[in-house]
């Protein structure tokens, strides 16, 4: 039980290093950029790891792409070109090249474009976002699939496998593949998710004080004689905004007296009688005591 709980402890502490950047506010824009680099990889890989150019399912290729973000580029384009040639001519890294720079052109066109809606920085609280949401629908997926495989890795045991070895291998093998499968979300996420400005808090219009007006005329009018003559107005009424403050509900807070009564009393300032009613400490003992000699007499 503790090698399968080693196993998690260190999962879980790369998860929780990366979640803890994230909500520091890191700058995560050079991430970003190595996510979509990593993606395109595995992209151009899966394509064309086995045989040669002409046997590449380029349309396929594209068409899982386009699943990611707006595409570019025409592969059809790409193979007619003059710096390739024929079909045949068209190298892994020629392909990796031209897709990795038509997706870093549609990232920097996202990013103006998202900043245009929410202002500067915005790109950078998209991806903070995005990767903080996907990290932890995939740690919670990912929890249940170990969860899963902890409860069935005893049966190794009978084909003469160590359960524990097992467990670490094939644990290590799903959280890798949690990890692409992240940064293939992210990236998605980053080029397709709907995004649009906050409306900001409404601030209701502040009402002048009294007399403020009139204090402005007669400042103007003094100025006019030619003698700037120092005049202070009235007091008057605290500025505020409507909901605050006035609006707010009396608050009603209770505690010991000075006497060892009950003390109310209301944020407005007044106070209720203490709840062992009015009066000496001396009288209400006197009280205490007819109370309970006319209770005795009730009994008896």
């Amino acid at each position: 039980v503790l090698k399968y709980d080693e196993v998690m402890n260190q999962q879980r502490k790369v998860i929780y290093a990366e979640r803890r950047r994230i909500l520091e506010g890191e700058n995560l824009a050079e991430q970003a950029h190595q996510m979509l680099v990593d993606v395109m990889t595995a992209y151009v890989d899966g394509a064309t790891a086995e045989g040669y150019a002409e046997d590449w399912d380029l349309e396929k290729l594209w068409e899982g792409l386009r699943q990611l973000y707006p595409v570019g580029i025409d592969h059809h384009d790409l193979v007619d070109s003059d710096a390739v040639g024929e079909v045949g001519e068209l190298t892994r890294q020629e392909l990796f090249d031209a897709l990795i720079a038509d997706a870093e052109r549609a990232y920097a066109e996202r990013e103006a474009e998202i900043e245009a809606i929410a202002g500067e920085g915005a790109m950078r609280q998209l991806e903070r976002n995005v990767l903080l949401s996907v990290l932890d629908r995939k740690w919670r997926e990912h929890l249940y699939e170990m969860d899963y495989l902890r409860e069935g890795i005893g049966l190794r045991g009978l084909a003469q496998q160590r359960p524990e070895v097992e467990y670490a291998r094939e644990g290590y093998d799903m959280f890798i593949g949690m990890l692409e499968g992240m940064k293939e979300e992210s990236v998605g996420f980053l080029f397709n998710v709907s995004v649009e400005a906050a409306p900001g808090p409404a601030v209701s219009p502040m009402a002048a004080p009294p007399g403020l007006a009139e204090f402005a005329a007669a400042a103007a009018e003094s100025n006019k004689g030619g003698v700037a003559t120092k005049q202070r107005p009235a007091p008057s009424a605290a500025l505020r905004a409507k909901g605050v403050g006035n609006d707010a509900p009396p608050l009603t807070y209770s505690g010991p007296s000075e006497d060892g009564g009950v003390e109310v009393t209301r944020s407005g300032g007044a106070q209720k009688a203490g709840a062992n009613g009015g009066g000496s400490r001396r009288e209400r003992r006197e009280a205490a005591r007819q109370r309970g000699r006319h209770s005795k007499e009730r009994r008896v």
